[in-house]
């Protein structure tokens, strides 16, 4: 997720927020941070988004992954937040996954980052795999959803902001998909995964 701009008014500032992670999502951090670089450029408020034709905000937001769907979900849930929230987010989780593009992943970053609440434990497929590998939960989980509800089931909710910031780059750079780096690795001795390999 890129950094929303920190001039804005707060309401700009929370938009920005959802932008960028309905960018990231299966894309790589510098390639989000330029295309809201390039949103910035332009002015980056729902108004504008919505004055942007399509074919502009693509090129504008290319290359994200799936950057064709993620033009029509940034225009329908742009539409929707004019339409239902005056310009802004909504303050719940609820109403941020009914919005298009958006999962409950993302709609827990945009309530930590934008409204300052943490509401559950934002995991993605880097949380998922490294909570199954050390075993986190209490049986092994086939969803990011499933693996969310058994950390926080145990995990004080104190430590729920903290989860997603340390495990995604552990898992970027050594907890791998395929091939983890288990010799590298400061957790090898305590890992049940690296134990079996």
């Amino acid at each position: 997720m890129a950094l929303p701009c920190l001039c804005c008014s707060e309401r700009v500032r929370r938009y920005q927020v959802l932008l960028s992670l309905m960018l990231s999502s299966q894309t790589k951090d510098q390639v989000t941070a330029g295309a809201m670089q390039r949103l910035r450029a332009r002015g980056l408020t729902v108004d504008t988004i919505l004055q942007t034709d399509d074919s502009t905000l693509g090129e504008l937001i290319y290359p994200v992954g799936f950057w064709r769907n993620k033009v029509k979900y940034i225009k329908q849930t742009s539409a929707i937040l004019q339409q239902r929230y005056g310009g802004d987010i909504p303050a719940s989780v609820a109403e941020l996954v009914a919005l298009p593009g958006v999962g409950p992943k993302m709609a827990h970053l945009a309530m930590a980052v934008g409204w300052g609440i943490v509401s559950g434990i934002a995991v993605d497929t880097h949380v998922h795999r490294i909570a199954n590998r050390l075993r986190w939960t209490k049986k092994a989980t086939k969803s990011p959803e499933e693996t969310r509800r058994g950390l926080e089931e145990w995990l004080p909710r104190e430590l729920w902001s903290e989860i997603n910031g340390l495990l995604v780059g552990f898992g970027q750079q050594t907890c791998l998909p395929l091939h983890p780096r288990c010799q590298a690795c400061l957790n090898h001795a305590l890992c049940p995964a690296a134990q079996g390999l």
